[in-house]
């Protein structure tokens, strides 16, 4: 399980949006890729950050790159941050 804090590039960027655009990339990963759950949470200004729980396989080669890669080239999306990694029991 991978917790990620992703910041959309502009205030003006649709959260809601930019979960569905992140989570038909994922899906394009397949072999165990999958967003669990989601929350959106306030930072400033209007800015809303989404919080996602992610289930990926555990021997996934270079860790949570690929993942991370692939959410940075959603359009919309500005930062991507793992907050947690762990296992899943």
């Amino acid at each position: 399980m991978v917790l990620l804090r992703v910041l959309p590039s502009d205030v003006e960027v649709d959260v809601e949006g930019l979960k569905e655009r992140i989570q038909t990339e994922i899906a394009k990963l397949g072999g165990g890729f999958a967003l669990q759950s989601y929350g959106v949470e306030p930072i400033a200004f209007g800015l809303k950050a989404l919080k996602l729980a992610i289930v990926m396989p555990e021997e996934t080669e270079g860790g949570t790159y690929l993942l991370e890669e692939v959410i940075r080239g959603v359009e919309g999306v500005g930062e991507v941050e793992v907050e947690v990694v762990s296992r899943i029991s």
